[in-house]
């Protein structure tokens, strides 16, 4: 294809090693992403609440139905990055991602506005965080930790950006235009990267991952065999490895998207005034970039169950201390940590399951455990708005989350790494692996 021997060339005639220039173009759709990203909708909430009279309920379980979409949706796509690479998938995202987010300045009934956001969530929770993360982990071995992380600080960076751009337009022409402004973005910012820089592998083009062979065991916390290794599907299915990892990072979700999502709401309850409000959640935002780099270099060095346990304990401790908290302070501070742990969760299960199964079937691997995930913000996003419209507080959730943070730790504390010899016979080798 002409686009493909266009990026060849230039891949050939890079000076640096490639892979940094395919992080790159990951990185811009982890950014534009954050369009339909639950911090931006929280920024939504109240004044579509107030100007159209809808419940908060009604506004997360948007997210909610997205989310249960994309658990559908993960599987067909993980299939579809090993199949025909993760060029195609992110470049039809961001499309569909920008007319998305235009349509929800339109949408002013609720079936609009579930199918407006809704598709948009799909876009944000399954192709992109799947395609992403997985030519991410392709192209890196001994340096996955540190480019998981750069590829998630630029996740961040849109968290902290999209909701203050979304906050300064409501304040100047309303929540409408905010919508349309956003969508326009996502293309402008993402659309050319993901269409030309991207490439499947490094193999594909006559590299090896990390630029050098000689690097790809050098991982001090991943054994050679498993570095090395490539399970297929069906395989890496049959390990509880694989369950355990993804009912944890469902659970962390749950967690995640329960308290995100209402967070701007729940501060401004709480009298601390819009402005507050949203600069906090830019503070969280902030430190899941700084944490993104942190749990980048941790993953590194630190086998990937014991990290994920750290940060399942740190999202507990968060959970209880937004309990009551009612000054400047205690929010951004709370905000900070809570972001530091939710870098965490968004950095280690790439790397956790590119390290335990290595990089052959990783799209299909990825894409039976990312409903997890979905399913896990769907959950949190729906149980906080239902607490908060029976019993008009979140403290109950609050409380919900830390026992679910606890549980989740015990249960990665188990998440032993697979061990098996490594594939030799090319019979074994998945299809995709021999192109």
């Amino acid at each position: 294809m002409p686009t493909f021997r266009i990026t060849e060339r230039m891949a050939k005639s890079t000076p640096f090693y490639y892979g940094w220039a395919v992080l790159f173009g990951a990185g811009t759709s982890q950014f534009v992403r954050n369009a339909a990203a639950s911090l931006t909708l929280a920024v939504f909430m109240y004044p579509i609440s107030e100007d159209l009279g809808w419940s908060r309920t009604l506004i997360a379980g948007a997210a909610s139905a997205g989310g249960l979409a994309a658990t559908a949706a993960s599987p067909f796509v993980g299939w579809i990055v090993d199949r025909y690479g993760a060029r195609v998938v992110l470049a039809t995202s961001v499309l569909v991602l920008g007319f998305s987010t235009i349509s929800l300045s339109w949408a002013t009934i609720p079936i609009a506005f579930y199918l407006a956001y809704g598709i948009g969530r799909v876009i944000f929770s399954s192709p992109i965080q799947i395609g992403a993360s997985v030519v991410v982990s392709r192209w890196f071995v001994a340096r996955r930790g540190r480019a998981t992380g750069l590829l998630f600080l630029s996740h961040s960076i849109g968290m902290t950006l999209f909701p203050l751009l979304a906050a300064v337009i409501i304040q100047a022409r309303g929540w409408q235009d905010a919508w349309l402004i956003m969508g326009i973005l996502v293309w402008v910012i993402a659309l050319g990267p993901v269409s030309l820089l991207i490439v499947q592998r490094p193999e594909d083009i006559g590299m090896v991952p990390d630029g050098m062979a000689g690097e790809t065991s050098g991982r001090t916390n991943v054994p050679a065999s498993l570095a090395e290794d490539s399970w297929t599907l069906r395989e890496a299915a049959r390990t509880p490895a694989l369950w355990l990892l993804a009912v944890a990072g469902g659970l962390l979700f749950v967690v995640h998207s329960g308290i995100n999502i209402h967070l701007v709401a729940y501060f401004r309850d709480q009298d601390l005034g819009a402005t507050v409000a949203a600069s906090s959640i830019s503070v969280g935002a902030i430190f899941t970039g700084v944490g993104s780099l942190f749990w980048g270099w941790v993953i590194e060095r630190v086998q990937a169950r014991y990290a994920f346990a750290c940060v399942a304990l740190l999202m507990a401790i968060s959970s209880i201390l937004f309990i009551g908290a009612d000054t400047i302070t205690q929010a951004f501070a709370i905000t900070a940590l809570f972001g530091f742990s939710l870098a965490g969760v968004l950095v280690i299960p790439p790397v956790a399951f590119a390290d335990y199964f290595g990089r052959g079937s990783l799209g299909k691997i990825r894409g039976v455990t990312e409903p997890f995930v979905t399913m896990g913000q769907a959950v949190g996003a729906i149980l906080s708005g239902g607490i908060y419209d029976k019993t008009g507080s979140y403290q109950a959730a609050f409380a919900t989350f830390v026992v679910v943070g606890l549980a989740t730790m015990v249960i990665l504390l188990l998440a032993k790494p697979p061990q098996r010899h490594l594939v030799t016979k090319s019979s074994e080798i998945p299809p995709e692996q021999k192109k």
